[in-house]
């Protein structure tokens, strides 16, 4: 992990109502815990989701959705809720009929409490937006037809 992604992290872990952290990552290791924090039965699970970074969004080529041959599907890289926006009243990342430029912020899909940046691949003109703001989403859920330019 980089760091910023650790202070990101640490900032994210902040605001949560929870104690105690712990995140291992290949040999990386982290564990974050409050000062006075009161843990009771913590919870064991899967290897926790790795530290928020930008994440590519998958491209899908669905003869049956985008109308032209120059249009592609972005779809969602993960289970979440969708955001149009970084936060509520801000303006959204991209309207329809925005060009972007690869790299670009699209979106944000929340998942178990961090907000993952959607990143666009390549350079496209947004075509239309397939999904509403706040909409719960699965893995490859299309959210945005695009046209690659």
């Amino acid at each position: 992990m980089t760091k910023e992604e650790i202070k990101e992290l640490i900032d994210i872990f902040s605001a949560a109502s929870i104690g105690k952290i712990q995140i291992k990552q290949g040999e990386f290791e982290i564990s974050l815990e409050k000062q006075g924090a009161i843990v009771e039965n913590p919870i064991l699970a899967c290897p926790p989701p790795p530290a928020p970074t930008p994440i590519n969004i998958n491209v899908a080529n669905d003869s049956n959705k985008p109308s032209s041959k120059h249009e592609n599907t972005l779809t969602s890289p993960m289970v979440g809720t969708f955001y149009e926006a970084p936060s509520p009243g801000a303006a959204p990342f991209a309207k329809v009929g925005q060009t972007l430029k690869k790299g670009d912020t699209i979106c944000i899909v929340e998942a178990m409490k961090i907000m993952n940046e959607i990143e666009v691949e390549y350079d496209c003109k947004i075509i239309s937006r397939l999904v509403d703001n706040g909409q719960p989403v699965e893995f490859g859920t299309d959210l945005f037809v695009v046209e690659k330019l």
